[in-house]
């Protein structure tokens, strides 16, 4: 099918996880690919809206919050903002940014479930999860850490082990602990309500082996692959307190499973943006295409697809062009590493050139198999291609009118086979543009697109103007106007890849015109229009900023492979004088943040013998109200000191890294309150 079928287009774009900043991965894979296609059906005067907002749900939310000593809506928060003006900074130009913590999203979320409640479309199924009982809670799969039983990796988590790689789940671990309490958890029962993906499978084979093969190879490639293997059940919800809450009776601490949460709101989003969002989401006539990263291509093509049929009243995703990952210098992304290109700091380093990324990413996008983006590659786009080619063309056309006709477009005075030949060739340019976009092949677009100022180049060169300047001026008034109607035809071709350099030129050219179908026209540029002044569209980048760059980048390999420094050893003391200090076992029973502080909780400690008022600066690390219950380690022969006015009595131990981030020194379960620390 092509999109000329369709009345409108729905273009959804994968929520970013707002749990940290934006890469230039994120554009690459996702969102530059899909501001292109949107500008390109708005330059076509096509009825569409671009959605995509910030995922703010899920566990990794929570344990960022946790480490930090926030609330996960802090965490949320502070990226969704952060990440809606980095796409505002680089052109992403989506009709609206919204949030899965919207209370419309909520509500959305909440129909939506109960719709396929009441229709029976969930299994209930009762099974075992590990409890952490001193937290009195269920833990997420990223809540338990314990021994990978491939690699032997102490730190593995229970649903991945980040150093052999291997998908866990939290059984296989050896000798789980709760990251919460640090205590060992137990198997308890759980009730929780599952998508019976099995009973979806033979539509799924028919709708997308049979109805879809134009997909994208990689994307019908990984569909069939899940299809081969057999689908099963997958949990709408779990036992969590962050999130959308489960809208049924009996469901107390549990929240719809992220995965099931955030493709509603795209939803959610549209119902934000319009009163009249049914049409984009129930009308037949609405083509719905979804851009998003090789990693969710089993969420928008199998999972969300499933929950939308079995909804009933909602169209279903006509294509998925899902794009592979970028790496950064022949290494993975990756954001616990720092080896990532964070958009507000390419900012900083690169004011001004936006339109840069933008063309190196969709020149080198990871369309069909993963790329690298290297800064010398990135220099030599820049220098070789939109400086050279693109920028050169354009500054001649402008600089030889404004030299030979006081910049004013001069007219056509007869035209040669050469010039007609060149004039028929913008058409066919901007055509073979066309159809490569409305199958989603960016780097082929862009590639065909720049083939114009290629073609201006070229017939600059061949008809040299400056030459004939002094033997026939009627002839090279032909050649200027013809060079200046293709420089229009650029503004319109590239805009959707290249938006703010499209914006420059065609102010330099004083040309309003923004739509598709003026491609090709004649005269565009009127004989005797009024240029503006000419000035540089781009400019090269210069060997000392891609050094810095890959300077940058070698400090962050030395710090990823050094081991993390330690203070030193203090002066030497005497055994009396560690006798001196009386360490106990103790349980905090109360905790709560100390008023108009940012660091200091006030803690109610058992101590055995008696109860301890303590104050501690933690208030970063850990949140008053995950502490009750927890052991740990108190200096109790501490003199008194008061604090904000209030009297501390003793001192909790804490171990200090080498970031300045403080843990609990815990004692063992089975340590008595009061037992002395020798």
């Amino acid at each position: 099918m092509t999109a000329k079928k369709y009345k409108r287009t729905l273009v959804t774009s994968a929520l970013p996880y707002a749990n940290g900043p934006l890469h230039l991965g994120h554009l690459a894979g996702v969102y530059v690919p899909s501001d292109i296609y949107v500008r390109y059906l708005r330059q076509q005067g096509r009825d569409v809206i671009s959605i995509c907002g910030s995922d703010e749900h899920g566990v990794p939310i929570t344990l960022k919050a946790r480490n930090e000593g926030i609330s996960p809506q802090e965490v949320v928060d502070r990226y969704h903002e952060i990440n809606k003006k980095a796409f505002e900074d680089f052109g992403i130009s989506f009709d609206i940014y919204s949030r899965t913590s919207n209370q419309v999203h909520h509500e959305t979320a909440s129909e939506f479930f109960k719709t396929l409640h009441e229709k029976g479309v969930f299994l209930e199924k009762t099974s075992e999860q590990y409890y952490d009982q001193e937290a009195d809670a269920f833990l997420a799969d990223r809540y338990i850490t314990g021994t990978c039983p491939h690699c032997g990796n102490p730190g593995a988590y229970g649903d991945q082990c980040e150093q052999c790689g291997t998908s866990l789940s939290p059984t296989d671990l050896i000798n789980p602990v709760s990251t919460i309490s640090g205590s060992q958890p137990v198997l308890k029962e759980t009730k929780h309500w599952y998508l019976p993906l099995d009973k979806f499978e033979p539509w799924l084979q028919e709708w997308i082996l049979k109805e879809h093969k134009e997909w994208k190879a990689n994307v019908y490639g990984q569909c069939k692959s899940w299809l081969d293997q057999g689908l099963h059940p997958r949990a709408v919800s779990r036992d969590l307190d962050w999130g959308v809450p489960v809208p049924v009776e009996g469901a107390d601490g549990k929240v719809l499973y992220v995965w099931f949460d955030a493709p509603i709101g795209y939803i959610s989003a549209t119902k934000e943006l319009t009163p009249e969002w049914e049409k984009y989401w129930k009308d037949k006539e609405t083509r719905l295409v979804h851009f998003i990263g090789k990693d969710n291509i089993v969420f928008h093509c199998i999972v969300f697809p499933t929950m939308l049929k079995a909804e009933g009243s909602y169209i279903l995703p006509d294509n998925v062009p899902a794009n592979e990952f970028l790496n950064l210098e022949n290494d993975k992304i990756s954001t616990s590493r720092n080896w990532a290109v964070w958009l507000h700091e390419y900012l900083e380093d690169f004011p001004g050139k936006q339109d840069v990324l933008r063309y190196v990413l969709c020149a080198n996008a990871p369309e069909n198999k993963d790329n690298d983006f290297t800064w010398k590659d990135f220099q030599n786009r820049n220098n070789n291609e939109l400086v050279a080619i693109l920028g050169n063309f354009v500054n001649r056309a402008i600089v030889l009118t404004d030299k030979y006709f006081e910049g004013r477009v001069p007219e056509l005075t007869g035209l040669t086979d050469q010039d007609n030949a060149t004039l028929e060739e913008i058409k066919t340019i901007a055509l073979s543009v066309e159809q490569s976009l409305e199958q989603f092949r960016f780097r082929e677009a862009i590639k065909t697109g720049m083939d114009l100022a290629r073609l201006g180049n070229k017939y600059l060169a061949d008809t040299e103007p400056w030459k004939l300047i002094k033997t026939d001026q009627e002839r090279v008034k032909t050649i200027l106007n013809i060079s200046l109607q293709i420089s229009a035809n650029l503004t319109l071709l590239l805009d959707p890849f290249l938006p703010f350099s499209m914006e420059k030129l065609r102010g330099l050219l004083q040309f309003e015109g923004r739509a598709w179908d003026l491609i090709g026209k004649p005269d565009l540029l009127t004989a005797g229009h009024s240029l503006g002044k000419a000035s540089l569209l781009f400019e090269k980048i210069e060997d000392e900023q891609i050094q810095a760059q890959l300077d940058k980048l070698d400090l962050t390999k030395e710090d990823n492979e050094k081991p993390a420094e330690v203070s030193p050893q203090k002066e030497e003391i005497t055994f009396d004088d560690f006798t001196r200090m009386d360490l106990r076992v103790g349980t905090i029973l109360e905790a709560e943040k100390v008023a108009k502080t940012k660091k200091l909780i006030k803690m109610r400690v058992e101590l055995g013998f008696e109860v301890r008022t303590i104050v501690s600066g933690i208030a970063e690390y850990y949140e008053a109200d995950t502490l009750p219950g927890r052991k740990v380690c108190v200096l109790a022969n501490l003199a008194p000191r008061t604090i904000k006015g209030i009297e501390s009595l003793g001192m909790i131990l804490l171990s200090e890294n080498p970031d300045g981030t403080l843990h609990f020194v815990e004692p063992s379960d089975e340590a008595v309150n009061g037992s002395e620390i020798n």
